[in-house]
Order: C-alpha cells, then structure tokens, then sequence
C-alpha cells in the first residue's frame, strides 16, 4: 500500500482529499498531513513517503518555494490547486502530475497509477536498504544487519565471533570461519551491535560475550569458543570483568 502526505494550508482541504485517497482506493494511505509548511519539512528530512501531495497557494511558504527546501527528494511529488495556469510551472519543478481541487476521482486515479509507475523505476537502493533495515528493527528478535558488497546480511548475534580493527576498516569473524571486511571503524561497528552481547575488549577488538571459553588474567586474553586469543586492555578490564 503507498503512503502518502499532505501538505496544505487549509484543514478542509486535507480533510477532503484524505477522504478522497482513503474511501475511493485501497491502494494509499495517509500517514500524515500539515497546515504548516516547515513543520513539514521537518517531518520529511526523517521520512520518506511513497508520495506527497502538496498546495500551491500558501501564505507562509508556497508549493514551488517548498519544493526546492526538500533536502530528501526520494518520493514524487502531486501538485493540488484550485487555479489551472500552475500546471506547467507545476510540472517544470519536477512534479509528478497535478490535481485540480476538488479533486475528481478519475483523475485521482490515474495519478496513482503515475505514482505507482514513478515508484517502481525510481525505488533507490537507499530506501530499499531503510526499509529493510526498518523490518529488522521493529522484529521481535533482532538481527545485526551488516551492509557489505552491495548487499544487506542479517545475522544472528551468535554467528559473529570477533571484530578486529584495520584503521578505516574492521573485519568480523564468523563462528562458520568465514571473514567480512566493512568499510567502517571499529567504533562505527561496535555502535551496530547489541551491548548485552559485544564488547570492546580492546582499541583493536570487539568480542561476543557469549563465545568467550576463559580468562587469562596474567596474560590479560580471552579465549573464545574457537580458541582465538583476543588481548584484553589494561584500561577495559575493569569494565570487561563486571560484564562478566
């Protein structure tokens, strides 16, 4: 189902075309709407809709001014107007199409059918991503979700054994012996993971808790379930030990 936001000046207008949009097609949703234009904005710098449906004709900002303060154009956008002269220009700042107030349900129609069509060429691998990463998050057991080699891998907490440090890169080792290089930091990495599982034993190292077999005290390494020996620091072992 697409979902879809207003934006307009007027409540009887967002009133009238969510009425429109959610009595005449099953196939869209509103998911927000707005009177003001920079409230808005705000909402769409952190959010992406299938499509916004935005007014022309506002007195603190209007339709075409709002257009080009979008810094997230990853969605096409239906111009809504009550004057016909704006559908050129409407078109000319990248719109998708336009309606005309009050909307007619067969031209709703086929601008959904637009929508549809522009979504479907122009989905980006970036929101593709977000929407995955999106399921994972909201899932009730979580997975670390790596982006790696043009492709998304969800892994269960325990198939990762180690991360080990490479300046601008990090490596993760597997339980099944496989290796993922990343083009993070360590730092960057550890932010990913779950802290009741993983921590940072070391400048260079982060480890699963759960695969950790002993302690070395006076050497100051742990050894994990693979009998890898993983340095413990002198300034983590304190931490490390009431994670423990």
């Amino acid at each position: 189902m697409l979902e879809a936001v207003i934006v307009d000046d007027e409540i009887r207008a967002i009133q009238g075309l969510s009425w429109e949009l959610t009595n005449f097609s099953s196939e869209i949703k509103v998911i927000a709407s707005f009177t003001n234009p920079f409230e808005a904005l705000e909402y769409l710098e952190k959010n992406t809709p299938d499509c916004l449906f935005l007014d022309i004709e506002m007195p603190s900002m209007d339709g075409f001014q709002f257009i080009k303060k979008l810094t997230n154009r990853d969605f096409p956008v239906v111009i809504t107007t009550a004057y016909n002269q704006y559908a050129i220009k409407a078109l000319k700042n990248e719109a998708i199409d336009y309606l005309l107030k009050p909307v007619d349900s067969d031209d709703l129609s086929e601008t959904i059918a637009k929508v549809k069509k522009f979504n479907l060429k122009h989905y980006s691998a970036d929101r593709l991503e977000k929407i995955l990463m999106n399921l994972n998050s909201t899932a009730t057991q979580k997975k670390i979700t790596i982006n790696t080699d043009g492709k998304l891998l969800f892994l269960e907490n325990n198939e990762v054994l180690y991360a080990e440090s490479d300046g601008n890169y990090t490596t993760l080792f597997l339980s099944d012996g496989q290796k993922i290089l990343l083009t993070k930091k360590l730092k960057e990495v550890y932010e990913m993971l779950p802290k009741e599982c993983f921590f940072r034993v070391h400048n260079s190292y982060i480890v699963n808790l759960n695969k950790i077999k002993e302690f070395l005290k006076t050497d100051g390494y742990v050894v994990l379930e693979s009998n890898h020996k993983i340095p413990v620091s002198r300034q983590k072992k304190s931490d490390f030990l009431d994670m423990l």
